[in-house]
This record gives C-alpha cells, structure tokens and sequence, in this order.
C-alpha cells in the first residue's frame, strides 16, 4: 500500500518517515471556564483530513496511530503518585468501533486506569460543524454511571468551543470527582 500522506509505499497506512515528520504530537493548552485544563497533541488543522475518517474503516486504523504516538506516549510520562482513571467521554461504537475509546486504551500505563462505558450522551445530537450557541443551548445531557476513581482524565478526539468537556468535567464535579484535566486528539482553536 502507500503513505497517505507521502504516497510512498509503505506496510502500514501512514509509513514511518511521516509518523515522525508530520505526526510528532506537541503540547497545546487551554483553559475551561471551571478551571480545568485541556491538553491536546495536535493543532486541528494539521491533521482535519486524518480525523475526519473516524466513521470509516480506516479510521480505526489512523486513530489507532494516532493514540499511539499522542496518548500512549503521554501516559508513559505521566507519574503522578496516586492512580487516576481516564473516561472516554461517550465511547459509543459507531461505524464498528469507539474512536475516544480507541484512543482511552492507549493510556493504560502503572498511573492510569482506562474506564470504559462510563459517560453517556442522552442526548444525539450531533455537533459537528455546529456554533457555540447551538452546542449552549443543547446540552449533552451527559450520564456518568459509577466510578470508584478519585482522581479522572477526562479525554475525547477534538476540542471545539470545550462546552462538552465543560459539562462532562462539572457533573464529576459535582460527584466529588477530583478531573485533572482533560486529553484530546486536535485542538480546533490552535491556528
């Protein structure tokens, strides 16, 4: 097959050379209103082709690249001294598999326990594409069903406007949950 990015062939989707050239993760932050931070690895549009497979076949595949060289590194590093858990925020199995849940896995490490089917949408909408105004005024509705975990990273594939982490983050809040901070693929507004 050939690299989707450099259209040599290469034995896996996306060959070594381009993994280090043009998938190296850096560290982007932001700050939700409640104070909590977001880390993500990529700037949005670097990679807006490459997440935009994730309801498809390959998807799985490039978001199981991805984790790996963003979020299974991270979790390598990450050495606190007590242990957290990670939810996915709403790992539900479209198009044959989870992409949060995908990229959830990938954290397991001595620090980090990955949780799975633990934060649920009750409301479908999608939010794709949609404005803040639209995402305020049609909440997720998000419930979080028991976690025995004090400590929680929150992750999820893109950062947009941070309403979804911002609900997801106060209901743990609210349950006592110390979140540490949140973990995402892209962070849309890193220009």
């Amino acid at each position: 097959m050939k690299c989707l990015l450099c259209s040599e062939y290469s034995l896996v989707h996306i060959c070594t050379s381009c993994q280090k050239t043009f998938l190296k993760p850096s560290l982007y932050k932001r700050t939700l209103s409640n104070g909590i931070e977001v880390l993500s690895f990529y700037k949005y549009q670097e990679i807006k082709d490459l997440l935009f497979t994730k309801h498809t076949d390959l998807g799985f595949y490039i978001y199981t690249l991805l984790a790996k060289n963003s979020f299974k590194k991270f979790a390598q590093e990450f050495s606190p001294d007590f242990q957290s858990a990670s939810l996915a925020i709403d790992d539900t199995i479209d198009s044959g598999y989870s992409h949060t849940a995908l990229l959830n896995k990938e954290l397991n490490s001595s620090h980090i326990k990955p949780l799975y089917n633990k934060i649920r949408a009750k409301n479908q909408l999608s939010y794709s594409g949609k404005s803040k105004a639209f995402r305020l005024k049609n909440s997720r509705d998000f419930k979080i069903k028991e976690v025995k975990e004090k400590h929680i990273i929150l992750v999820d594939d893109i950062v947009t406007t941070g309403t979804t982490l911002l609900e997801a983050s106060n209901l743990l809040i609210k349950q006592k949950k110390e979140v540490l901070f949140c973990l995402t693929l892209a962070d849309v507004s890193q220009r």
